[in-house]
């Protein structure tokens, strides 16, 4: 078993902050991370000739990351995925947030966590090569109540498997909603979209939202619809389905999927990508109630990425396990509150093969 773990600068920030980037390898596997977002910079892989590429969307250079922001790779928060009107209520209380995402709260604001410098906070060999960031989120910051200690860890703990731990802690009450932002395009760099990348996600309903992406409060099956992922079909046949209404709401795949009514106890199958053309798959585990399946819709080639080249309109695709979006204001869905006393702990495992 093969077996390493550096660590070194991605460089400065505009503040003049060094940002620190590990790199971790083990059994034909390699990722990159960094302490700018918390993020997971660069994930290779070998295909079926045994060639290994990144097969995640980003930049080479920080400058990028920070004042081109796309939320490539990085941790999300303080509450992942959109708030409606960025409002919420607890406790009697209510409370004001950014609304940086028409008139919705995104991704904890224009200055989330995605957005921040974690400190890293222990890295190591063995058992596995992991790498801990950690990072403060003062009560008041952002307009969410409560101090927040949020953790992320990334471990290579397999032959082909990364495992992505959140936990989370507060003083005061407050709502946590924690992800990891990264795209994949599992043919590599050069490949072009995601649109022939076969998908299978273990959902028999999915979350449909009005028409600034709240969702409505149905939990909505995906029997006879393009969001029917249950036995392996490829995003292409479903992208551009106009006589869907949720397909034209979302320019295409924009949704959160329902697995469980809360958090579970230990990572559970929830989605698996393949890429017949590189033979590359990926299998994905999670504790999370649910997973927001995004085809890149949004992407518009004013950004170029990894070695020059431009990124447009799904060339790449996210898996984020999360709670479901705007929690804090339905009822029905699984809570997002967080109380002092109590963690915050989500698991998700990307496990890494070929066909």
């Amino acid at each position: 078993m093969a077996v390493s773990l550096t660590r070194r600068s991605f460089g400065q920030l505009s503040t003049g902050e060094d940002v620190a980037a590990f790199d971790l390898s083990r059994d034909g596997i390699s990722i990159t991370v960094m302490s700018f977002g918390a993020a997971l910079q660069a994930v290779r892989v070998p295909d079926a000739q045994g060639r290994s590429e990144d097969v995640t969307l980003g930049y080479d250079d920080l400058f990028q990351y920070e004042r081109v922001p796309q939320h490539f790779g990085v941790s999300v928060g303080r509450f992942a995925n959109r708030i409606a009107k960025g409002r919420f209520t607890l406790d009697g209380k209510t409370y004001e947030l950014e609304t940086n995402n028409g008139p919705n709260h995104l991704h904890g604001g224009s200055s989330g966590f995605g957005m921040r410098n974690w400190r890293v906070d222990g890295h190591g060999e063995a058992p596995n090569p992991f790498v801990v960031f950690a990072l403060t989120s003062p009560d008041g910051d952002a307009g969410y109540p409560g101090k927040v200690e949020a953790r992320a860890r990334y471990d290579l703990t397999a032959t082909g498997e990364l495992t992505l731990t959140y936990e989370a802690t507060t003083d005061a009450p407050t709502i946590v909603n924690l992800t990891n932002h990264v795209y994949f395009n599992l043919g590599g760099p050069a490949a072009g979209d995601v649109l022939d990348h076969e998908v299978t996600i273990a959902a028999e309903t999915y979350l449909p939202t009005d028409k600034t992406a709240i969702p409505t409060g149905e939990r909505r099956p995906v029997l006879g619809t393009p969001f029917d992922f249950r036995a392996p079909r490829s995003i292409a046949e479903g992208v551009r389905d106009g006589s869907d209404e949720q397909i034209r709401i979302g320019r295409g795949f924009d949704h959160c999927y329902c697995l469980a009514d809360k958090h579970r106890k230990e990572p559970v199958g929830a989605v698996r990508l393949t890429d017949r053309r590189s033979g590359r798959c990926l299998d994905f585990l999670t504790t999370a109630p649910g997973v927001q399946f995004y085809s890149g819709n949004f992407l518009d080639g004013t950004a170029a990425g990894k070695k020059g080249r431009m990124i447009r309109q799904g060339d790449g695709l996210c898996i984020e396990p999360q709670l479901f979006p705007d929690s804090p204001n339905q009822p029905d869905f699984p809570t997002a509150r967080l109380d002092p006393g109590e963690t915050f702990s989500q698991v998700s495992v990307y496990r890494f093969g070929t066909l």
